[in-house]
């Protein structure tokens, strides 16, 4: 053992996500259905535990709609099962959200290789979270999101600061009070969901807050840069035949347009959802749509709005 781990190992014990709980110290005893409840009723505490945070959730939602709407990215990093929600998170985006290349980013401890295997000691470098940040040039534009259970992960800690001392936007998701990710970012969202059915299992309450916290900031960020129209994913990515059959009813549920008109302007739009739906709503070409869109910056409800005037 090396000499630093009793320390750690005292600091882990302070923490309400690793707490040990008596009273379910014989839960191996019980049926299985008897512990499938128990894992249920402890689920149910999660969407609160979120809910008493949505203030700091929608002002860092906010603020990173601000920066990638000047053309910045969104950056998640953190190891383990954080790293591995954030990276899942990113790769929504693109299919989802039609955003480009590079836009959204996971990053997680140890690289691509810990997303299925554990990288030992990846987790304990602010120095690795350091190289993967400058290795993707962050800039002033851009915006972190360090996340991590315990709220004291070195990696998730060091890219924050790193990305704070930029000039980066930061934000801190953590699931424990007081802790040193939240203290490092401009925004600190703690959302505190108690001790773990299985003592030390952040993959459990902990990761259920954290993919809900991570749902909200891309999700609302995305509809704040004009990605949806209403509550219809305008800007999908019609990348395989699902997809195109949704890009077809996200048209008609839009337009109320019948499956000719439909075809002919998402034929006209190379694809296109967005300028498809204003095609048929303006009355106007391909061309023009495309120009509309561009000069609102992508928001559909303003290129409408210029078109009607």
């Amino acid at each position: 053992m090396t000499s630093h781990t009793p320390g750690l190992q005292a600091e882990l014990a302070s923490l309400t996500t690793e707490a040990f709980r008596p009273e379910l110290a014989e839960i191996d005893r019980l049926p299985t259905l008897d512990i499938a409840r128990l894992m249920n009723g402890e689920d149910t505490g999660v969407p609160a535990a979120v809910a008493a945070r949505l203030p700091q959730i929608a002002a860092a939602v906010d603020a990173v709609a601000a920066r990638m709407a000047g053309g910045g990215r969104l950056v998640y990093a953190g190891a383990g099962t954080a790293g591995r929600l954030g990276v899942l998170d990113a790769s929504e985006c693109p299919p989802t959200f039609n955003t480009g290349p590079g836009q959204v980013v996971g990053l997680i401890a140890g690289g691509a290789e810990a997303m299925v295997t554990s990288v030992e000691g990846a987790e304990d470098s602010p120095e690795l979270a350091r190289a993967d940040l400058d290795a993707l040039k962050l800039t002033a534009d851009d915006s972190v999101v360090g996340v991590s259970a315990s709220g004291r992960t070195p990696y998730a800690v060091g890219a924050v600061e790193h990305a704070r001392a930029l000039g980066a936007l930061t934000v801190g998701l953590a699931c424990n009070a007081h802790s040193p990710l939240a203290a490092a970012a401009e925004h600190g969202i703690e959302v505190v969901t108690g001790p773990e059915l299985l003592t030390g299992s952040t993959r459990l309450k902990a990761g259920t807050a954290q993919k809900l916290v991570l749902n909200m900031l891309s999700t609302i960020t995305m509809i704040r840069l004009g990605k949806t129209y209403g509550n219809l994913m305008v800007d999908v990515r019609a990348s395989n035949d699902k997809l195109r059959a949704r890009s077809r009813r996200i048209v008609s549920l839009a337009t109320g347009a019948g499956d000719e008109e439909i075809e002919r302007a998402l034929t006209a739009s190379g694809g296109e959802v967005k300028h498809a739906i204003l095609a048929i709503l303006a009355d106007v070409d391909g061309p023009t749509a495309a120009r509309l869109l561009e000069a609102s910056g992508g928001h559909l409800r303003e290129a409408l709005a210029v078109a009607d005037a």
